[in-house]
């Protein structure tokens, strides 16, 4: 039962850990990579296609990104939808190649950057210990129904703090890269 509890619990922090390397990686800074348009949605025959299941995304060099249709007829379709995303890129169309230049960050933005990153590193914390009172919560109806004893349940609480424990410090680890990504020049 204690097990369990534990288990899912680090796996659900786990999750939690992942979807804020994922939400760090869309924060550009300042070099090219192509996570950088993962989230980018492209109108392709009625659907809304991801923009890496039509084009192949490249960096040419550490400040631009190369994106290859793979037919030409879509590739007003894909500057459109750069051009419209909430990066503030600016696409440049040469043949069947789209050329995006990232420009410079500026350090009032990156200083804007490393606000958004400590605010989604927080929402991380935050998730963690949800995850964290859910689990003891769970342990608590145990014992209360009679399924663990109390040193159970008292080591179990001592288990899934030392999992949160564990999972705070690897955001906390997660956000000082970031932050030295972003301030970096």
């Amino acid at each position: 039962m204690i097990e369990d509890i534990v288990k899912d619990t680090e796996s659900r922090m786990r999750k939690s850990v992942e979807v804020l390397k994922h939400e760090f990686s869309k924060i550009r800074t300042g070099r090219a990579h192509t996570s950088l348009l993962d989230h980018i949605m492209v109108p392709y025959y009625g659907n809304e296609t991801p923009l890496k299941q039509i084009a192949n995304v490249a960096v040419e060099d550490s400040r631009t990104l190369t994106v290859t249709p793979w037919e030409k007829n879509i590739v007003p379709v894909i500057e459109k939808a750069i051009l419209t995303s909430d990066l503030g890129l600016n696409p440049a169309t040469s043949g069947t190649v789209i050329r995006i230049p990232l420009p410079p960050l500026t350090e009032e933005r990156r200083k804007d950057l490393v606000r958004v990153v400590r605010h989604e590193a927080e929402q991380g914390r935050v998730a963690i210990r949800n995850i964290r009172r859910d689990a003891n919560s769970e342990l608590k109806e145990a014992l209360k129904e009679k399924l663990v004893s109390e040193d159970d349940e008292h080591q179990g609480i001592d288990r899934i703090q030392a999992i949160t424990d564990r999972f705070i410090k690897e955001v906390d680890r997660q956000l000082q890269e970031k932050e030295k990504d972003l301030l970096s020049v």
